[in-house]
């Protein structure tokens, strides 16, 4: 069974670009149901070929699409799935990006830059999307992007649930990797049971594509056990660099936690060997067993975007499944 019926003319399918597909099979899992079947293959020139293999006439579509590497591929994919379900007469297109391409690209830090996450937004609109879901948005005014609802979902609560597991709330401090992300360090912090917060310090050249050097800790972490929070992990030399900022300052440990696992080379290797106790990150983006390592620990957002997609097809409340702090 590939739809989910709410009433006789209110049916949903889920559908899956060819990113992620085993994220997917677990969102359809948890929703009962079979995912859209779909064909799709490359031309001998690069050019996608997409096509629903059943009907989604007057039907509620869920369009999931991880962007991990070469994620350029899987966003025209993904608009191509867009396009093939409006034409196809769809009832409503909702794209699930756990994470949203391009979300570093937020807002103009110099001259002559774009931005380009509203240009994705944009792209979403045009090719015929209604509705955004996504998990951990990098600012949250992207959600202003989209001329239309975007449902922001966060992992704080499977994260911060998982941590408490291990670490419990005793000698604990959230610290987050820089002052950006500070209002997300208070939402850890009472989480985890009220814990006190710190930051790191550091600085980036804007001119140079993935490299920051952390500096100095500003907080009492000495004797403490560190929970060091990120969105995201790319290359890891922001977040290994915190690391050894962190055991300098005298904490006694350090788990690091982020949502989306991103990791180019070399990440996996400074994850490794930064000195953390544990990486837990989610599975929002695939992750291959070459960049797998003996710290690392794997949640999976499944259950979330099944319940956030439930909701949105039955109509009901996405921020009542974070109490209103979404």
């Amino acid at each position: 069974m590939t739809e989910l019926r709410r009433t006789d003319d209110k049916k949903m399918v889920v559908a899956s670009g060819r990113a992620h597909p085993e994220l997917a099979e677990e969102v359809a899992s948890e929703l009962g149901i079979d995912l859209l079947p779909m064909s799709a293959y490359d031309f001998a020139n690069g050019e996608i070929y997409v096509r629903s293999g059943e009907s989604v006439r007057g039907k509620d579509v869920f369009l999931l699409q991880s962007h991990p590497a070469p994620l350029n591929n899987w966003l025209v994919e993904q608009l191509i799935m867009i396009d093939s379900m409006k034409r196809a007469s769809a009832r409503r297109i909702t794209v699930v990006s756990p994470f949203y391409p391009y979300a570093r690209q937020d807002k103009k830090g110099r001259g002559r830059e774009p931005i380009s996450a509203r240009l994705i937004a944009d792209m979403y609109k045009t090719a015929g999307a209604d509705r955004v879901i996504s998990v951990d948005l990098h600012t949250a005014q992207i959600q202003g992007f989209f001329d239309g609802p975007v449902d922001h979902l966060v992992a704080i609560p499977l994260l911060a649930d998982y941590i408490r597991g291990r670490v419990g709330s005793d000698n604990v401090t959230v610290v987050s990797p820089d002052t950006g992300r500070v209002r997300v360090a208070e939402q850890w912090a009472d989480r985890l049971g009220g814990v006190p917060l710190a930051f790191v310090h550091k600085s980036r050249d804007l001119t140079v594509p993935n490299q920051a050097v952390s500096k100095t800790v500003v907080g009492d972490i000495k004797d403490r056990t560190c929970v060091l929070i990120d969105d995201m992990i790319d290359t890891g030399g922001t977040i290994s660099g915190a690391v050894r900022v962190l055991k300098d300052a005298g904490a006694k440990d350090v788990i690091i936690a982020a949502t989306h696992a991103v990791f180019s080379d070399p990440a996996a290797q400074r994850l490794s060997e930064s000195g953390a106790r544990e990486v837990v990150v989610t599975n929002t983006l695939p992750i291959p067993s070459a960049k797998r390592f003996n710290k690392l620990t794997v949640l999976s957002i499944a259950p979330l975007l099944a319940r956030a997609i439930k909701e949105v097809f039955e109509d009901g409340s996405i921020t009542s499944l974070f109490d209103g702090n979404n």
